[in-house]
């Protein structure tokens, strides 16, 4: 009975597997290694400072990082961290990325809106006013907000990369939307534009957002080759650290609080066998 149980659970599976391939579904996220992964990864500051200047110089341009201060880049742990200024508002470098933009204010004495440079205790500055003017300069589709994107994605920074640097031009048979782009990467299932077998439907969807990234579109400072797929993966990792900045903090207090239990329980059992040890059981 348990061999035939088993055996019509696998076929179950089988046919539920066989079902969600034939209607789609995304494309795994590529298999891409990033230095911060496993329990004592660490993150890259270098590929953090380029993950920043794409995400400033493409991704900035429709979508916000509403949970993120100037002043996060330059703490601890951040792309632009510096010893010499423990405080990170103090950081030269994060005050000069700052006063590149400009952040909306009120005039303290006339009380008009007014524009300022940004300072290291702002908030990255939002590229709309209002959710309405995003909508309408995209379309009618609404940019996510970056600040947690990574966790927010299943596979991370893996699908993040994976999905900006894979879009490619739709397999004949399947018919993009209006205003929509093809990408294998994206969660979706394209069955109703599909014209082919039903047994083959292509995987992905479509989002509304067009490719963006493209070779030497984002000079890198050290010199790294600006191709597509490095210029995905270093977003893909400047995002991750910024849904989770207190990462390495974490894992190093994870770390030292094993070690601590481990030391406890040397010590508890070791009192167990001095205090018990003439008892008789």
């Amino acid at each position: 009975m348990l061999r035939k149980g088993l055996t019509l659970a696998a076929l179950g599976l089988a046919l539920i597997a066989g079902q969600a391939q034939a209607s789609g579904g995304a494309k795994h996220p590529k298999e891409i290694e990033y230095s911060f992964e496993g329990p004592f990864g660490r993150f890259d500051k270098a590929q953090l400072q380029r993950g920043y200047k794409v995400y400033r110089e493409v991704c900035s341009a429709c979508h916000s990082m509403n949970l993120m201060y100037f002043r996060n880049l330059g703490q601890k742990g951040g792309p632009f961290y510096d010893p010499k200024y423990p405080n990170p508002n103090d950081n030269p470098y994060v005050k000069a990325l700052a006063a590149d933009l400009q952040v909306p204010d009120v005039d303290s004495e006339t009380g008009d809106a007014i524009t300022r440079p940004a300072g290291s205790a702002d908030r990255f500055p939002s590229p709309f006013p209002n959710e309405a003017a995003a909508r309408a300069s995209n379309g009618g589709a609404l940019p996510p907000d970056l600040s947690v994107i990574a966790k927010a994605r299943h596979g991370g920074a893996q699908y993040l990369a994976s999905l900006l640097s894979g879009y490619v031009e739709p397999p004949a048979g399947l018919t993009v939307p209006p205003g929509q782009h093809y990408n294998p990467y994206m969660a979706g299932d394209v069955t109703a534009f599909w014209s082919g077998s039903h047994d083959h439907v292509p995987p992905g969807g479509f989002l509304a957002m067009p490719p963006q990234l493209a070779p030497g579109k984002v000079t890198f400072d050290d010199g790294t080759p600006s191709t597509i797929d490095q210029q995905a993966k270093d977003v893909g990792a400047f995002l991750a650290w910024a849904a989770e900045p207190k990462m390495e903090e974490r894992k190093a207090f994870g770390f030292g609080a094993m070690i601590y239990l481990l030391l406890l329980t040397g010590l508890l059992y070791a009192s167990y066998r001095r205090i018990w040890r003439n008892v008789a059981h």
